[in-house]
């Protein structure tokens, strides 16, 4: 797993990588692969082989089988014990969700053949292996030398290579834009008499939730409810906006490195919190925004905002590391649908953060840089998004968008709702790299907000003196967060 370490909690982080080698070391015992192999018989009711190598994800260990009798191999696949901090929710909703997807659009998803979170090795999904020669991010990538390097998208790559690509994977974003749903939430299966259903029954559970407790030890309890679901964008904004200022809160090491730093978090934070209470962060960079800056200077007309109870997939990993190719440069499967759920429209509408492999945070000649390269990248993703939308019959269907989707993604790029949508769905890309930009933002919060401030510093900055692993008492930690939310 890639992730920035600056502003992550490096004490944590090194207690994970502890775990992750104790974990290592009991996946070389030979109980682990023959009691995979013992589940894929029960579920099959055939004898199954291992073959080689078992193969270690950004979130789970894999084994593939040869099932006697079955056409393709298969794979079990088990949550990664000290990577993924919601195992039995994540394979559920992951299992619902690829169902969902292979049963409803043309994506090629593989078959899921059993999933559950009772067995004798815990949470697990089996699913049909599918060749492949390599993945989308690897065919695109520049040339390194170096194993342990992030893929960054090759300056040199033909626009007729790139092009042709991302016309691909815009046919699955496309797919995926034609369902909706009317909760904020996770997809749950449920089995009948007359086969499968799918609702929206439980929480998101996202990427930066995994991370805040995996990479900054958050307290469990301050999450949302595993039962809670959303009825409109603005709710799941204020929730977002609330697990930003919990971060600030909770992350005892490496959260703040000054007293201004910290300034700056908790001014960005608060303001993030009080445009979402206030209804507008779902409205930024589209024709109902008459509130931000970025509105005087758009003066032009803008599509409209998606519809305020209508919702989409989206899955905060699908990139292109999760898009398998093979020798002909088609996609022969998408994988990894962890961490997906019915989220608000706004996410769809938006370009694709991973176009360049890399994200903005961690690419090397900073996020100037990457925005540069990215806004010349983007014209060859709306072209490839263009001719895509050309290839799909219109049609009255009520779940289409008023505009393409492209037109959408332009404008989110143009007025900066690219960038308000990555910073709400992640806590460690919030934060403006400003000395004092607190100074010029200070003024926008609430007088208790503001009153409130230099007391948080003081006790933020003196808590960091001391590097430890704090465990929070489940109610005190809600109590604690509700100080800072004033709830």
């Amino acid at each position: 797993m890639d992730y920035a370490r600056e502003d992550f909690d490096n004490y944590v982080w090194d207690k994970n990588d502890e775990a992750w080698e104790d974990f290592r070391s009991s996946l070389r015992q030979p109980s682990a692969p023959r009691r995979s192999r013992i589940l894929v018989e029960q579920r099959f009711k055939k004898p199954a082989t291992l073959v080689p190598p078992m193969i270690i994800g950004g979130y789970n260990i894999l084994y593939r089988l040869r099932v006697e009798g079955v056409v393709s191999d298969v794979l079990i696949r088990i949550p990664c014990p000290s990577f993924v901090k919601f195992a039995e929710e994540k394979t559920l909703r992951e299992g619902a969700t690829a169902r969902f997807i292979r049963k409803h659009t043309h994506i090629p998803v593989p078959e899921v053949f059993h999933y559950g979170q009772d067995s004798e090795v815990g949470p697990f999904t089996i699913l049909q292996y599918v060749e492949n020669r390599s993945t989308w991010s690897y065919a695109l990538r520049a040339p390194n030398d170096d194993p342990n390097e992030t893929y960054v998208l090759n300056p040199n790559v033909s626009e007729r290579m790139l092009e042709d690509l991302c016309s691909k994977v815009a046919s699955c974003i496309l797919q995926l834009s034609e369902h909706t749903f009317t909760r904020i939430g996770s997809l749950l299966e449920t089995q009948n008499t007359d086969g499968s259903s799918f609702s929206i029954a439980g929480r998101p559970i996202t990427q930066n939730m995994n991370n805040m407790i995996q990479l900054a030890n958050i307290p469990r309890s301050i999450l949302p409810a595993e039962d809670k679901t959303y009825d409109t964008a603005d709710e799941w904004y204020v929730a977002l906006a609330e697990m930003h200022i919990a971060q600030l809160v909770f992350q005892h090491n490496d959260m703040v490195s000054s007293p201004d730093d910290c300034r700056n978090k908790y001014v960005a934070r608060h303001l993030l919190l009080q445009l979402a209470k206030q209804g507008l962060l779902s409205t930024f960079g589209f024709a109902e925004d008459d509130w931000s800056a970025q509105s005087k200077t758009h003066p032009e007309i803008l599509c409209p905002g998606p519809a305020p109870s209508v919702f989409r997939l989206w899955c905060d990993d699908f990139r292109g590391g999760n898009v398998l190719l093979n020798d002909s440069d088609d996609i022969v499967a998408c994988i990894d649908w962890e961490f997906a759920y019915a989220a608000p429209s706004q996410f769809m509408l938006d370009p694709p953060w991973w176009l360049l492999l890399e994200v903005p945070e961690m690419w090397g000649s900073g996020i100037d840089d990457w925005s540069k390269i990215y806004a010349m990248r983007l014209k060859t993703w709306l072209s490839a998004m263009e001719k895509a939308e050309e290839g799909v019959e219109s049609n009255s269907n009520s779940n289409s968008l008023p505009f393409p989707l492209s037109t959408y993604m332009r404008e989110s790029w143009e007025t900066g709702r690219f960038w308000l949508s990555y910073a709400a769905r992640k806590s460690w890309a919030a934060d403006v790299p400003k000395k004092e930009l607190w100074k010029t933002r200070l003024h926008l919060l609430g007088e208790k907000e503001r009153s409130a401030m230099e007391p948080f510093v003081e006790k933020k900055m003196e808590e960091s003196k001391e590097r430890i692993n704090v465990d929070w008492d489940p109610e005190e930690a809600k109590e604690r967060l509700g100080e800072v939310l004033f709830a």
